[in-house]
């Protein structure tokens, strides 16, 4: 489905897909069952553009369009849902809050080397033990002492934390509260007081390692201070639209992924004397699944649109975040019941895309948080 896509997004995808058809797609099941980052893949991203998707070029980066980085991200979901998680986390959140509100001496020091590939990755933390969607709950604080700040508290679930030469964390600066009491700091790999746990034990997306910190007198110069200092809140908002249309898009690549596998063993099944796909139960499986995905993908695009043109697109991003979330796990579903009792099997890709797709309602703002945004918005027009 080509929606009106330029010749040159077209031509982007298509270079994309291919090389994620010859170095993504086929390392899958190792990068699941070895819980291993497949940084072969990722270290010939650089070159592509794939880890430069918002970067402009000056530091480095691909600069493309906000539909191109989508179309990007969704073919990485195409072919491993743990690549293209640590990618598009790398980009969307890792790079896209330096390239926003960084100062030129930030983005020259830190950008051209995660663009590369031949650095490591960049990552973003706010969540915390008690403190998810609740960031008012944050309770990890940095405090000025002359030319430094000292960070003190712990963070969870950093996707990318072991693969990153820094981290960009939401902390509390000013302990009187309100939505000024938040900042953001770009944390380097190997800074002295910040510890990274063990990679936690997930259901799925095993190749995307996702980490517990904590920070114990963690110093860092003020000069890493992101932005202005109390505009951490406003920041991450930010942030975290444009991260949602990429789990969206995500989502889309895996839904097509599974679509495609079930499709291919529909004609190929027999039972009853025809192939299953001549039965219109397994029929209205593949329907729908056509279907949602492409409604889906033209909601992702939708909110890149809106993003790239600079308009406001928070309702549209998490609409298409909550749709093609809640889609690619019904597709998935759908595809290990097409195989029946083999879709159950390891043998079968099904269920690594299903397990890896569970992560999606939840991760960047849950369903249930995603339904309180777009209510929220409605309401307030």
């Amino acid at each position: 489905m080509d929606f009106d896509l330029t010749a040159e997004q077209k031509m982007w995808r298509d270079i994309v897909h291919d090389f994620v058809a010859r170095e993504v797609k086929p390392k899958a099941r190792e990068v699941d069952e070895t819980a291993e980052f497949n940084w072969p893949a990722a270290r010939k991203m650089g070159p592509l553009g794939l880890l430069g998707l918002s970067i402009p070029e000056e530091y480095g980066g691909a600069g493309v369009d906000a539909i191109s980085a989508a179309i990007a991200i969704e073919e990485l979901g195409w072919g491993c849902g743990s690549t293209a998680l640590a990618i598009a986390a790398h980009n969307g959140l890792g790079t896209a809050p330096i390239v926003k509100f960084g100062t030129p001496e930030q983005k020259q020091r830190f950008l051209p080397s995660v663009a590369s590939g031949r650095g490591g990755l960049a990552a973003f933390v706010m969540t915390e033990p008690g403190a998810g969607s609740d960031l008012q709950g944050i309770t990890a604080r940095a405090e000025r002492q002359g030319d430094e700040w000292v960070i003190q508290g712990s963070k969870a679930w950093c996707t990318n934390a072991s693969l990153a030469e820094y981290i960009i964390i939401l902390v509390r600066t000013d302990p009187s509260g309100g939505s000024r009491a938040f900042s953001m700091f770009i944390v380097p790999s190997g800074t002295p007081g910040m510890h990274i746990a063990p990679a936690e034990k997930k259901m799925g997306l095993k190749g995307s390692p996702t980490h517990s910190l904590t920070f114990d007198g963690a110093r860092l110069p003020a000069s890493l201070l992101l932005g202005e200092s109390g505009r951490g809140l406003r920041q991450t908002l930010a942030t975290l639209d444009g991260g949602r249309i990429s789990i969206g898009a995500i989502s889309v690549g895996l839904a097509q992924s599974a679509y495609e596998v079930g499709l291919a063993y529909a004609k190929e099944r027999h039972t009853f004397g025809k192939p299953i796909a001549e039965h219109q139960a397994i029929q209205w499986m593949l329907a729908d699944a056509a279907t949602e995905i492409n409604a889906a993908r033209l909601m992702i695009y939708q909110a890149a649109w809106l993003k790239e043109q600079g308009r406001p697109y928070t309702r549209q991003a998490a609409m298409a975040k909550l749709f093609a979330t809640e889609m690619a796990e019904r597709v998935c579903r759908n595809a290990i019941q097409i195989h029946g009792g083999y879709g159950y099997s390891r043998d079968y890709p099904v269920e690594l895309t299903y397990r890896d797709a569970r992560l999606m309602t939840i991760g960047e703002g849950t369903s249930e948080v995603q339904r309180l945004v777009i209510a929220r918005s409605l309401l307030d027009t």
